[in-house]
C-alpha cells in the first residue's frame, strides 16, 4: 500500500502504469487531502440554504436577493468547469488542484468578511470558480491513480464524503452559526481548506509529461473542451446524465414543498429529511463503488447497474410523492438518493476511463450537465399547478427514460468491449 511518503506518483494517463486487478487494496490515507476537499465542497454547496434568512438579515437584503449568491456559485461552476478541466488535463492535476484550493480559501474568507450583497455574490462566484478548477482534477486524479480493482470504491468513497458534507458539514456549520454568527461557518471552511493544502502538496504529484498525452494532437481550447462529446459512449452518458438529474434534482427542488403539503412538516423536520437525503447518497455512493468493482473484477466493464439506478430513482420519487404515510414516504426519499449516489459513482467511473486524455474535462461535463438538468427539471416541475403531480410525472417519468438511456450506454460499452476483444481476421 502506498503512503504520502512514497516516491512521486504519475498523474497523467500515459504515465500511470496499468493497474493490476489483483493488486493492492484502497489506501484511504493516500487520498486524505482530496477527500477532505470533497467533504468541504459538499458542505459549501449546501451551506447557504439553511443560513439564508440569517445572512439576509445581517447584510440588510431580502432572502430572494441573498439567494442569488447560490445561483452565482452554480452558474459559474457549470460554465467554467469544462474549460478548467481542460487546464487540468493539459497542465497537470497538482497545479490546478492547488490553485483551485487556494482560491477556495480566499473566496470563503471574502464571504465571511462580506457586509453587503455585492461582495457576498462575488465571493460565491469565485468559490464556484475554485470548485470548478479543483473538482474535476480531484475525480481525474482518483480515477487514474487508484488500483483498477478498487477504482469504483475510491470514487464512491469520494462521492460519499461529498455527500457527507450535507449530512455532517451543513448541520455543523449551522451549529457554528448559532453559536458565533453565520460568518463563523465560512471561517471554518476557510480554515479547513487551508489545512488541506499541505496534504495536497505531498499527495498529488504531476507526472513527468507536461501535457495530457504526448501523442495527442494539440487543438484549440473550444474544440478540446467539446471533444468528449465526439466519443459515442461519453456522449450517450452525458445525455443520460442530463435526463437523470432533470428527474433527480429537478424533483428534489420541490421535495420540501411536497412533504409539507402532504404531512405539514415543520422546518426542523425538513432539516432531518435533509439528513436522510445525505445518508442515502452516502450509502448509494459506497454501494455503487463496491458493486461496480465486483462487476469489473468479473469481467464486466459495461456499467451494468446504470439502468437499475434509473428504475430505483423512479420508485423512490413515486413513493415519496404518493406513498401512504410519512414513514413510507421517507423510505422513498432514502431509496431516491441511494439511486442518485450509485448513479453518480458509476458515471464518474465511466468519465475516468473512457477518454484517458480528457479525464478532468469529462468529469467537468458531468457536473455541467447535472446543473443543466437541475435547472430544466426545476422549471418543468414548477410549471405544474400542483408540484406533487409535477414531481411525480416529471421526476418519475424522466427517471424511467434515464433507465432506458442507461441500458443503451451499458449495451454500447458491451459492444465496444466485445469488438475490442474480437481478434482480427486473417
Amino acid at each position: 500500500m502506498s503512503s504520502i511518503s512514497d516516491p512521486p506518483l504519475p498523474d497523467r494517463a500515459e504515465d500511470v502504469p496499468p493497474s493490476d486487478p489483483s493488486g493492492p487494496g484502497l489506501d484511504r490515507w493516500r487520498y486524505a487531502g482530496v477527500f477532505l476537499l470533497l467533504f468541504l465542497f459538499g458542505t459549501e454547496t449546501f451551506l447557504v440554504s439553511p443560513l439564508l434568512p440569517t445572512i439576509a438579515e445581517s447584510i440588510r437584503t431580502s432572502e430572494a436577493a441573498a439567494a442569488s449568491s447560490v445561483t452565482a456559485y452554480v452558474l459559474v461552476y457549470a460554465v467554467a468547469a469544462p474549460f478548467l478541466g481542460l487546464l487540468s488535463d493539459r497542465f497537470g492535476r497538482r497545479r490546478t488542484l492547488v490553485a483551485g484550493t487556494l482560491l477556495f480559501v480566499l473566496s470563503n474568507a471574502a464571504a465571511a468578511l462580506s457586509t453587503g450583497l455585492t461582495l457576498l455574490v462575488l465571493s460565491r462566484a469565485v468559490a464556484g470558480l475554485a470548485a470548478a478548477a479543483a473538482g474535476p482534477a480531484i475525480w481525474a486524479h482518483i480515477a487514474e491513480t487508484a488500483p483498477e480493482a478498487v477504482r469504483g470504491r475510491a470514487l464512491g468513497l469520494g462521492m460519499a464524503l461529498f455527500s457527507g458534507g450535507q449530512v455532517i458539514g451543513v448541520p455543523l456549520g449551522g451549529f457554528l452559526a448559532g453559536l458565533a454568527g453565520w460568518r463563523s461557518a465560512f471561517w471554518a471552511l476557510t480554515a479547513g481548506t487551508a489545512a488541506a493544502v499541505p496534504l495536497l502538496l505531498r499527495q498529488v504529484r504531476d507526472g513527468a509529461a507536461g501535457t495530457a498525452r504526448a501523442d495527442a494532437p494539440r487543438v484549440g481550447a473550444v474544440r478540446a473542451v467539446l471533444a468528449g462529446w465526439a466519443d459515442p459512449a461519453l456522449r450517450r452518458a452525458l445525455l443520460v446524465n442530463t435526463v437523470f438529474h432533470t428527474a433527480n434534482l429537478g424533483a428534489y427542488t420541490f421535495l420540501g414543498a411536497v412533504l409539507v403539503r402532504r404531512f405539514d412538516l415543520s422546518v426542523e423536520a425538513l432539516g432531518l429529511v435533509g439528513v436522510l437525503v445525505g445518508a442515502g447518497s452516502v450509502a448509494g455512493s459506497l454501494l455503487g463503488g463496491r458493486l461496480g468493482d465486483r462487476a469489473r473484477t468479473a469481467g464486466r466493464a459495461d456499467l451494468p447497474l446504470l439502468p437499475l439506478w434509473g428504475v430505483l430513482l423512479a420508485v423512490g420519487i413515486a413513493v415519496a410523492a404518493e406513498g401512504p404515510g410519512l414513514v413510507l414516504a421517507l423510505a422513498g426519499v432514502t431509496v431516491w438518493f441511494l439511486a442518485s449516489g450509485g448513479f453518480v459513482t458509476d458515471q464518474q467511473t465511466l468519465a475516468g476511463t473512457i477518454t484517458p486524455e480528457l479525464r478532468a474535462t469529462s468529469s467537468a461535463w458531468l457536473t455541467s450537465t447535472m446543473y443543466a438538468g437541475t435547472g430544466l427539471g426545476a422549471w418543468a416541475v414548477g410549471a405544474f399547478g400542483d408540484v406533487t403531480d409535477g414531481a411525480l410525472l416529471v421526476g418519475g417519468g424522466l427517471a424511467l427514460l434515464a433507465a432506458l438511456g442507461g441500458l443503451t450506454v451499458s449495451l454500447g460499452l458491451r459492444r465496444a468491449t466485445a469488438g475490442t476483444a474480437t481478434p482480427p481476421e486473417a
